[in-house]
């Protein structure tokens, strides 16, 4: 099998070091663990100049889209790392799904407004990318085999020479603000209240959303949103239009590794303090609380559900429930969800069988979706979709895009949501969905 060929840069611990020379190139798109900071993470990848962009179009569905890509994957052609080098990529595509890339995949309701435009998939097929592995302390540029010499020539020359770049400034021209008050989401909240007492869910993920209008460079509110709030699972992507996506989440979607298969469901959130004690208390209250346990195990049996249908019969595991995880501004329990891809499957497939995360839509998983988009008034965009590289190896990795922002035509627009479960109270609800995204607002807001 042919070969990828490796260039050995300097290491960097941040990526914006090397980022910044191609942040405006077409295609330009950064993977980011968010070290040193954030401390789960291993990889950082980036990458422009792509080969093709594969954008969905209008009338297409979702499983026609995910052959395109694999069509796109065969055409640029198998390839394999050197032997003893372990990297997530040896060439392929990267970029996001939005969240309504779902009603591609199910048949849902067309009750939500799309007044972003955001088109619902775009991924670029990239013969290149710089990765940096931080538990190496390496950086190498990744060449497929495919790549021209003299490309190979100018990218090695791009990332040697001194950076030039400067990024601009960036501000809110207004306070963020929620689209709905609070009177209106708590009559959103009494719907699914009704919903669950008439037996239709037993969970829904209800989601508010910010906005304000915004100047400048999007790229510097990247960077004061990364050093305010590192995440394992950030991401950046510069669309052709201006459009930004900037994400910052702590959450795995799937992963796919040699045919092993693990997602990792966020359910369960209590916000950080300043105070210690206080601070504790919250994660301890956080780990041993009933109604969040309960949530999560909800969205657990939704995910094994959902990996049954790509993976193995009788593979897939939990070999972890309830792990606390803590973040700058919230604590959250996180479990675990594994499982052997099926031999006649592969990451395409997986995508759908199991987009969009059943963390964000609640259970069962299709009602869900269909009573989001009858209560939630703007359709979420990238929010709650996924930033992901799939490889010519069959290697992915997947985000669930929350603590996520879109910068376009001079707006920057958040979300944040939770579970709405029988026993939820829809002040405590209302007040997590700001809590979540608390952080980003601010940041933005002091810049």
């Amino acid at each position: 099998m042919p070969t990828c060929t490796l260039h050995t840069l300097p290491y960097q611990p941040d990526p914006a070091t090397y980022f910044a020379r191609l942040r405006q190139a077409p295609g330009a798109i950064l993977l980011d663990s968010a070290r040193p900071a954030a401390e789960r993470g291993r990889f950082d990848l980036l990458s422009a100049w792509p080969l093709q962009q594969l954008q969905v179009q209008p009338d297409e569905q979702g499983r026609a889209f995910l052959q395109r890509l694999r069509d796109g994957l065969k055409q640029l052609g198998s390839a394999q790392l050197p032997d003893g080098i372990e990297l997530p990529f040896a060439g392929g595509l990267i970029g996001y799904l939005s969240y309504d890339f779902g009603r591609r995949l199910e048949h849902l309701p067309n009750l939500a407004v799309d007044d972003l435009g955001l088109p619902d998939a775009q991924l670029g097929l990239y013969a290149w990318a710089l990765v940096t592995d931080h538990q190496l302390r390496t950086s190498q540029l990744v060449f497929h085999p495919s790549l021209e010499t003299a490309e190979r020539a100018r990218l090695i020359a791009l990332f040697e020479a001194p950076d030039g770049s400067a990024s601009g400034d960036f501000k809110l021209l207004a306070a963020m603000q929620g689209d709905l008050r609070p009177e209106q989401y708590q009559a959103a909240f009494d719907q699914v209240q009704r919903y669950i007492q008439a037996g239709d869910c037993y969970q829904i993920n209800l989601t508010q959303r910010f906005r304000a209008p915004c100047q400048g460079d999007p790229w510097r509110a990247y960077q004061a949103l990364r050093e305010a709030c590192p995440t394992p699972f950030s991401g950046y992507q510069q669309l052709a239009d201006g459009s930004a996506l900037l994400s910052f989440s702590p959450e795995r979607f799937v992963r796919v590794s040699q045919g092993q298969v693990e997602t990792r469901p966020i359910k369960g959130t209590r916000p950080r303090s300043a105070d210690p004690a206080i601070d504790a208390r919250n994660a301890e209250e956080l780990r041993h609380s009933a109604k969040d346990r309960s949530e999560n195990l909800m969205i657990v049996d939704l995910l094994r559900n959902d990996l049954g249908r790509t993976c193995q019969i009788g593979s897939v595991k939990v070999p972890e429930l309830f792990s606390l995880e803590s973040y700058p501004n919230v604590h959250h329990l996180v479990s675990s969800i594994t499982g052997q891809l099926a031999s006649d499957k592969d990451a395409l497939d997986l995508i759908g069988d199991s987009f969009p995360g059943g963390s964000i839509t609640g259970a069962p998983k299709i009602r869900a979706m269909q009573i989001i988009d009858e209560l939630e008034p703007s359709r979420r965009a990238l929010y709650c979709g996924s930033l992901l590289y799939i490889d010519v190896r069959g290697e992915m990795d997947s985000s669930i895009a929350i603590r996520s922002l879109l910068i376009k035509d001079g707006q920057a627009s958040c979300w944040g949501g939770g579970a709405v479960v029988a026993d939820s109270d829809w002040e405590s609800e209302f007040e997590e969905s700001i809590a979540k995204v608390r952080v980003l607002m601010e940041t933005l807001q002091r810049l």
